[in-house]
């Protein structure tokens, strides 16, 4: 059995602290259950640009308000308390943050925490080694 609060992450390496987020990352590839669930913190005020190339990513919104945008298409959608998006195609987006928004992210194949976002919003496919 995997235990933790959230708070014992704080300051470790699986908070990531950018100017737009930030993301605690509470389960990741080397737990080795198939999938890396985090916590992330969008900032309000902030436009953020996202494409998980590598990635499925399922996001559900706790708290917040904003605006999630596909860029494909360009239909948007509101996000408020309760609203949950799957990145099951790829797809890119853009989320606007009116309020703070709290949303739990879970991504299939798990990242490792070593994943940085390159100028595109792309997290690279890092495998973990045994």
């Amino acid at each position: 059995m995997y235990t933790l609060h959230i708070d014992d992450l704080n300051g470790t390496d699986r908070d990531i602290d950018e100017p737009n987020w930030r993301s605690r990352r509470m389960v990741l590839a080397k737990e080795k259950v198939g999938f890396s669930l985090h916590e992330t913190t969008l900032r309000a005020g902030t436009e953020n640009d996202f494409w998980y190339a590598n990635h499925v990513e399922a996001v559900y919104c706790v708290g917040g308000k904003g605006t999630l945008t596909d860029k494909e298409t360009g239909k948007e959608y509101p996000i408020t308390d309760g609203f949950l998006y799957l990145l099951d195609g790829h797809e890119k987006h853009h989320v606007s943050v009116e309020e703070e928004m709290r949303m739990v992210c879970v991504f299939n194949p798990p990242v490792t925490g070593r994943e940085v976002h390159d100028t595109d919003g792309v997290y690279p496919l890092i495998i973990e080694e045994d």
